[in-house]
Parts: structure tokens; C-alpha cells; sequence
């Protein structure tokens, strides 16, 4: 197993890690927040999984973003 491959495959699967862990947080999230419980704390902690639901995509994609330029480098160097 090369350098290049290892990191690629690191790279899918903590990816792939990350966008489950991402869906299923927006998925209770949404469950929480729309669900016809009287009870308003949960239904604010549903609305703070889909705040921080939302965060962690954006670094998941700037993550995978730098993932993907540092298999491209490595790549190119061996």
C-alpha cells in the first residue's frame, strides 16, 4: 500500500464517516424541531442539532476539500 492510497482511502471514509454522522444529525434534528411535543426545550435542542448539523457540513466539505489537495500533492510528489 502505497502513501497515495493510504491517504485516499483515510480520505473516503472519513468522509464518508462524516456525511452519515452529518444526515443523521439534520434527521433528528428536524424530528425534534417539528415534532408536536409541548415542550419547548426540545424542541430547541432539535434546532441546535440542525445549527450545528449545518456547521459540521461546511467543514466536512472545506475538510474533504484539503483531503482531496493533499492526496493531489502527495500524488504528484511520489
Amino acid at each position: 500500500m502505497t502513501l497515495v492510497t493510504f491517504i485516499e482511502n483515510l480520505t473516503s471514509t472519513v468522509t464518508e464517516i462524516g456525511w452519515s454522522l452529518f444526515i443523521l444529525a439534520w434527521a433528528i434534528g428536524w424530528a425534534l424541531r417539528g415534532s408536536p411535543i409541548p415542550i419547548f426545550r426540545i424542541k430547541r435542542g432539535g434546532q441546535d442539532l440542525l445549527e450545528d448539523a449545518i456547521i459540521a457540513a461546511f467543514f466536512l466539505a472545506i475538510g474533504s476539500t484539503i483531503f482531496y489537495l493533499i492526496s493531489y500533492i502527495a500524488s504528484q510528489v511520489s
